[in-house]
């Protein structure tokens, strides 16, 4: 794609302005002493900090590279790809292909098991970079495309992989009975499909129309909202007590805005519309600093106390109500702009808790300028 549909610009913000905010936000979150939480690490490398569990997660590191990418940013790019490689490529042991999904700083890893939603940034961010700048040849980390189809292999083919081969939904860790939703990249396969290894392109396929199905089914069809994890039947999982996983929380609010880049790429269709408009419907009209933690239903859940838990990620979750918005019909107009504006005049999340939501904020800013593309 050449040209991408620009919603800012639609809404009356300069291309000027659309474009200083975007590089604003890139630098905070890259490079601002009191914002960011990029860092040099050990040698030629570089990281995400979370910065409310100070670790290293392959989840923001793929997050970064994607963000890098779509910067032009092969510097930084290059330093968190050899962070990834030097100290959470696990090339032995039983998840051996696989990235730990946490470390230290220093580089010693706080786990030896993966998390899909990692492996599924970093093979597309690798093909993108490999199409942005080129392949070094051979066996070097920087063959780019190489290393994506390497990483896609073994998530199909390893002992324990990552996707169900029957019904082809990704798994919340490898070979486990049930799923994230928010994992479910279905835009992102479609490009799997045409750049993976040959032998596995009919499953990508497979595996995107599967997705999009799979989110028809586990959203409310009421509020749109969907849990944080799911059976493959669309029910609730509510693994994990005593918190549970089953209610509309952190990891969740991600399958809107996958909605909303699979509408701008890929066109849209009846079910996400349908989604679309239900959550951007349901907060259209609440503000931030009230946001919840739900029920599918919309009801808050509610603490020991009985009084309302709130939403740990704010921010985040306004950033991918906006994104949502770019998969709504032009029955939920009105509420679509509501949303987006607030996010525009939302600055980025400062504090501990900063990582997580400016994530998501900067793939928002990317998605509905029109730069969040192939």
């Amino acid at each position: 794609m050449s040209t991408i549909k620009n919603t800012f610009l639609d809404y009356g913000y300069s291309a000027a302005e659309i474009e200083k905010r975007v590089n604003d936000t890139f630098s905070e979150i890259f490079e601002k002493p009191w914002s960011r939480f990029y860092f040099d690490g050990i040698g030629d490398t570089g990281y995400f900090m979370d910065t409310g569990n100070c670790d290293a997660r392959t989840e923001g590191m793929s997050y970064g590279m994607m963000m890098c990418v779509m910067q032009d940013r092969k510097d930084i790019f290059d330093r968190m790809w050899k962070f990834a490689m030097d100290f959470m490529y696990m090339s032995e042991g039983r998840m051996k292909g696989y990235f730990a999904w946490s470390v230290g700083p220093d580089g010693k890893k706080n786990a030896w098991g993966p998390a899909p939603d990692g492996e599924e940034f970093f093979a597309m961010a690798l093909f993108l970079a490999g199409r942005k700048w080129g392949d070094v040849e051979g066996e070097s980390i920087y063959n780019y495309t190489m290393w994506a189809r390497r990483i896609l292999h073994t998530c199909l083919h390893q002992e324990y992989p990552m996707w169900n081969a029957d019904n082809g939904y990704v798994l919340f860790v490898p070979a486990c009975p049930f799923t994230d939703p928010s994992y479910h990249l279905m835009h992102f396969y479609h490009y799997f499909a045409l750049w993976a290894d040959e032998e596995d392109r009919p499953f990508w396929k497979r595996a995107e129309e599967a997705s999009r199905e799979y989110l028809a089914k586990v959203c409310h069809p009421v509020t749109g909202m969907n849990p944080e994890y799911g059976n493959f039947d669309g029910t609730p999982n509510p693994y994990g007590p005593p918190d549970g996983h089953g209610d509309f929380y952190s990891d969740a609010y991600r399958t809107g805005a996958n909605i909303g880049l699979d509408s701008l790429w890929h066109g849209h269709n009846p079910n996400f519309e349908k989604i679309a408009d239900n959550l951007v419907n349901f907060f259209a009209d609440i503000d931030p600093a009230d946001y919840k933690k739900y029920h599918l239903d919309g009801t808050p859940v509610l603490l020991p106390d009985g009084t309302p838990e709130k939403a740990l990620h704010p921010v985040g979750l306004l950033a991918t109500l906006a994104q949502t918005t770019l998969a709504c019909s032009p029955a939920a107009a009105t509420a679509a702009e509501k949303i987006v504006r607030r996010f525009w005049n939302t600055p980025l999340r400062q504090g501990e808790r900063r990582y997580y939501d400016n994530c998501l904020y900067f793939f928002a800013m990317l998605a509905l300028s029109g730069k969040y593309k192939v």
